[in-house]
């Protein structure tokens, strides 16, 4: 039987970043918000899949401000976030009934510049291999800071993470059973403490993380190229 895709978009992020009172994924990117990019990439992917967003109580006016394609779309389910981005995302899971091999994609809403082909190789790849976290090479050259100041280290060595980090679901249920703890910076972190290996897939350079005023121009270029 063919495993179900979901995925759990995590938005909770705050403008402060941004120098702006409005949450950076309810800015305007070109004719939508940032979160509304993001949400119908998800959507237009697989007509089957189940989506989960995942948002700041305070920040429900917000969402009913969005089109009513996103916020009344049978395929979504809304829930508020937590303390933390674990807290969000264990939320989130709690909204999911899968089964073990199902497959469920965990993302940030404000990184909606990702391509459908990424979506569809991680949902392969975790398919195969229990989980799928994209990555790319490094393209600066890179210093470690120490007690003596820095020194040089090989960027070959390393690779920026990205999402979507996509998991088996049996996998990640278990993970977030776990208690929460510091070094949980990501999902890939989570599952990694209870001693899965992750496993990293190619990600894309467009696929940036809107955090600041840079990120949403370059943003604002990408998307009208």
């Amino acid at each position: 039987m063919e495993s179900k895709k979901f995925a759990i978009i995590v938005a909770g992020g705050s403008g402060s970043r941004m120098n702006s009172e409005t949450p950076k994924q309810f800015l305007p990117l070109g004719e939508k918000t940032i979160i509304e990019h993001t949400i119908q990439k998800f959507l237009d992917h697989d007509a089957g899949l189940q989506l989960v967003v995942v948002i700041p109580e305070d920040h429900e006016d917000l969402w009913k401000s969005l089109t009513e394609d996103i916020t009344e779309n049978e395929r979504l389910t809304l829930t508020c976030g937590g303390e933390t981005r674990y807290h969000s995302v264990s939320n989130g899971l709690k909204c999911i009934e899968a089964n073990e091999g199902d497959l469920v994609a965990i993302h940030d809403a404000v990184r909606p510049l990702f391509s459908n082909d990424l979506i569809e190789r991680c949902y392969v790849a975790a398919s195969q291999n229990g989980n799928a976290i994209p990555a790319t090479a490094l393209v600066e050259t890179i210093r470690k800071i120490g007690p003596n100041g820095s020194v040089w280290v090989d960027r070959g060595d390393y690779r920026a993470i990205q999402t979507p980090q996509t998991f088996q679901y049996g996998i990640i249920k278990d993970a977030y059973n776990q208690s929460f703890i510091d070094t949980f910076t990501d999902d890939a972190s989570v599952v990694e403490a209870m001693g899965v290996k992750v496993n990293l897939v190619e990600g894309e350079r467009n696929n940036i993380k809107i955090t600041t005023q840079e990120d949403l121009k370059l943003a604002r270029l990408l998307i009208l190229s």
